[in-house]
């Protein structure tokens, strides 16, 4: 049987992974399937299970189970589950209560009542009416403030003649190293330790459980060797004292904190990304209520009003044009350049862009109903289920700390029942010795440092990279899924070729065009008056400008009237289309091209076709991309004709026409279900859901700003030669980590044997403190330099 319960505090990859395994573990579960994206877990057993059997399997966690159906919540727990998304409005009621979460977002939607430590993390919990990662920056400042001095007074000591200690001894620097590292380790780091200490209890290893366990043995083994000097041989001694490690412990805890600086940082683009979607729609409409227009706030539209739409306006709401005439701007929705013509019973969007019309619109999807509301909620779906890469170097340490606790342990038996002497001295020490030079400073460096140049050379080569993780899933990319408008093309339309028909030449007739088109509004006359214009054309006077709902536009010359709009048009005012033209009209169609043609009431003069121009760099970009075994989708919300046409342009054989957002969306997921490493490129409003959805999203920098927020990566210049390049780069970088890996690790691999006291039986050799500390600098200094050799690429 299979039984669905709703999952309380669940909100990473993390938490399904550790419900997961606790459910699969009760007597009588068979199979347990668990959905981050609607909160529940689905329990197969051969026979039914109590919950509260369930529950038990949960204690110790924050998670808690609930049947379907009965998830109604205590007032006291009620107000602490909030919307995913925080509020990007700030309350006004000063009487208000502020409310904190996690910024790692670790417990998912919920919140609190007051501010503390998250409960899974033990990051500080930050308030909404404030910028999430401003309790970690201040932190992360603080931690520098009282680190800088530290690592000074540490490196002064291999100085000749040390003016320090000319100053004070080095007994009394020690004590200064030691004050200045008690709010390091303590208030500005200190989420680190717990973060450890959890990794501890659940036997979830992984950077952090090396982090808290290095710095802490490194930080106590230097407070005890401060207080108690005199329990430590002389050959654990320097200048009469034992050789502390307070500045490797407050380093390493500074340099982990930077990262969650712009870890936390990378947090927020998301919700960045889905307030600039929400400002699209307005927040007031104007209502005709008994033949009156009252402005009202979008809150007080129902369905079935009936609403005024000016000139220039963004719609309200979703619903059908029931008045008048217009031209919209729906490129925000579809991608797509050219404005659509709309009339009475055409059907318009939240969020597009009134012309220079104004007309009376019926409401018929309002609030999370309207297609506005949907891609919002869309991008915010993906955004969430998206689970975050295993970095490499947690999964070498899942296997590394246990190792290595397990050589400090048996070092420390070893040495219990076969030191002699001091037994239990030398025993402590060397195993010790063995957590200090596993210390992982150069692990915790291996993949930032690698990261933080790939991410600067990516910003010379015009490629903004966000997040590491982008940077590391590129290189397994094989399929780009890339959006036509503004991506591939341009992004507006421009005359591409003209045609003349009549007895007048283009020379003749492109004045009457130009002279006629410059009344109007509607962007194919503009796109017409700017060929006009490039060509040194002089427009010719015209009088009494009409324009003709959904078909064009006439107007007057020297006595004969002139017409400029589509074959409907033509057709309606008389003027014969021989089958000549038809077929040259065919043939620019079937090429993708749109058409307006130029007529007086007794023939057609000539016909002007209207396209989006392939970018310069996009037919080579894609070629390369193919090369390297990366197959590519164009994905259009285009016509079938235009889709054919530009896919033969650019040597695809695979693209889909009229697709919407919520399509594209459909069609990356289909493509991940099939296994595939999903790259997604696009510039406009309806392609953020599946640029969120991507593996991988790319915008375009020419683009609007919500693309380029759903996206890791932007192309600043908007050349798709910026994707193959971002691979190459992806590649390089990935390799230079596994590379820095191997280097942390070689001097562990080598340090901690020798720590251990192998060599202590045959040449009596022990690793002395100062060797460890080389050791441990050495390998640091191989991945900083290894990293550098980034800076090379594509030099």
């Amino acid at each position: 049987m299979t039984t669905s319960y709703k999952v309380k505090g669940m909100g990473c990859m993390g938490c399904v992974t550790t419900i997961s395994d606790r459910l699969s573990a009760v007597a009588g579960v068979t199979a347990v399937q668990v959905d981050l994206a609607s909160a529940t877990a689905r329990v197969e057993s051969a026979a039914e299970v109590p919950l509260q059997t369930l529950q038990k399997a949960l204690e110790g966690t924050h998670y808690s189970l609930v049947a379907e159906g009965e998830e109604s919540e205590s007032d006291d727990e009620a107000h602490r589950h909030k919307p995913t998304t925080p509020p990007s409005i700030k309350p006004t009621d000063p009487h208000a209560k502020v409310v904190y979460y996690c910024p790692m977002r670790c417990e998912g939607d919920k919140t609190y009542d007051h501010p503390g430590a998250c409960p899974v993390c033990g990051m500080d919990l930050v308030s909404l009416e404030a910028p999430k990662d401003d309790n970690l920056q201040r932190k992360l400042w603080g931690a520098i403030a009282f680190t800088l001095p530290i690592f000074v007074i540490a490196m002064s000591g291999m100085w000749h003649n040390n003016p320090l200690y000319k100053l004070m001894p080095l007994s009394a620097w020690n004590w200064v190293q030691f004050v200045l590292s008690l709010p390091v380790v303590f208030y500005f780091c200190g989420f680190l330790f717990v973060r450890a200490w959890r990794s501890l209890k659940t036997l979830h290893f992984n950077m952090f459980t090396l982090i808290g366990i290095g710095a802490g043995v490194a930080w106590g083994f230097s407070v005890v060797g401060l207080f108690f000097p005199n329990l430590f041989p002389e050959a654990f001694k320097a200048h009469g004292s034992v050789h502390l490690y307070f500045e490797a412990a407050t380093v390493i805890l500074t340099l982990v904190l930077l990262g969650q600086v712009l870890e936390a940082n990378a947090h927020t683009r998301t919700q960045a990304a889905i307030r600039l979607l929400l400002d699209l729609a307005p927040r007031k409409a104007t209502k005709i209520i008994e033949g009156n227009e009252i402005e009202v706030p979008i809150e007080e539209v129902h369905i079935g009003d009936l609403l005024r739409v000016k000139p220039g306006e963004k719609l309200p709401v979703d619903g059908v044009l029931t008045e008048g005439y217009a031209t919209v701007d729906e490129s925000m929705i579809t991608g797509e350049a050219i404005p659509v013509e709309k009339q009475e019973g055409s059907r318009v969007s939240a969020g597009t862009l009134n012309g220079t019309q104004s007309f009376v619109m019926r409401a018929d999807k309002v609030g999370a109903d309207t297609l506005l509301a949907q891609i919002v909620a869309r991008v915010q779906e993906a955004s969430q289920s998206r689970a975050p890469i295993q970095k490499l170097a947690d999964k070498i340490a899942a296997y590394f700390v246990p190792i290595v606790i397990a050589i400090a342990v048996l070092t420390f038996v070893v040495w219990a029942v076969f030191g002699g002497e001091n037994a239990y001295v030398y025993a402590l020490l060397n195993a010790i010795a063995v957590l200090i030079i596993a210390c992982p400073c150069a692990l915790g460096l291996a993949t930032p440092m690698s990261v933080m140049v790939g991410i600067g050379k990516g910003a010379q080569n015009g490629i903004l990279i966000k997040d590491a993780e982008a940077l590391e899933r590129m290189n397994k990319v094989d399929t780009l899924v890339i959006d036509k408008t503004g991506t591939l093309t341009e992004g507006k339309p421009t005359v591409a070729k003209v045609m003349s028909f009549g007895s007048l030449t283009e020379k003749e007739w492109l004045p009457l065009l130009y002279g006629l088109n410059q009344q109007s509004e509607h962007p194919l006359a503009k796109a017409t008056s700017a060929y006009a214009q490039s060509e040194g054309v002089t427009p010719l006077p015209f009088t009494d400008f009409e324009a003709l709902t959904g078909k064009g536009v006439r107007a007057n010359h020297a006595g004969v009237s002139y017409y400029f709009g589509n074959e409907r048009l033509i057709e309606e005012i008389g003027a014969p289309i021989s089958e000549e033209i038809r077929h040259s009209l065919r043939a620019r169609q079937s090429e993708g091209y749109t058409l307006s043609l130029l007529a007086t009431d007794r023939e057609v003069i000539g016909a002007v076709a209207i396209a989006d121009k392939l970018k310069d760099t996009t037919a080579q970009a894609l070629r390369a991309l193919q090369q390297v075994g990366v197959h590519i989708i164009m994905l259009t919300g285009d016509n079938e004709l235009t889709a054919a046409a530009i896919a033969r342009q650019i040597g695809l054989t695979d693209y889909r026409a009229g697709m919407l957002p919520q399509d594209k969306q459909e069609e990356v997921k289909r493509l991940q279900a099939q296994g595939k490493v999903v790259a997604m490129a696009g510039d406009g409003i309806n392609d953020a859901p599946a640029l969120a959805q991507a593996d991988v999203g790319i915008a375009m920098g020419t683009g609007t700003d919500i693309a380029i927020e759903s996206a890791p990566i932007t192309l600043v210049k908007g050349d798709l030669s910026g994707i193959v390049k971002a691979k190459k780069l992806s590649k390089a970088v990935v390799k230079n980590i596994r590379e820095n890996l191997f280097f942390a690790l070689v001097y562990n691999a080598i340090g901690i044997p020798v720590a251990a006291g192998v060599l202590y039986p045959v040449f009596g050799i022990l690793l002395s403190p100062m060797l460890g500390a080389l050791a441990m600098s050495f390998s640091s200094v191989s991945v900083i330099s290894n990293a550098l050799r980034l800076k090379r690429f594509g030099n």
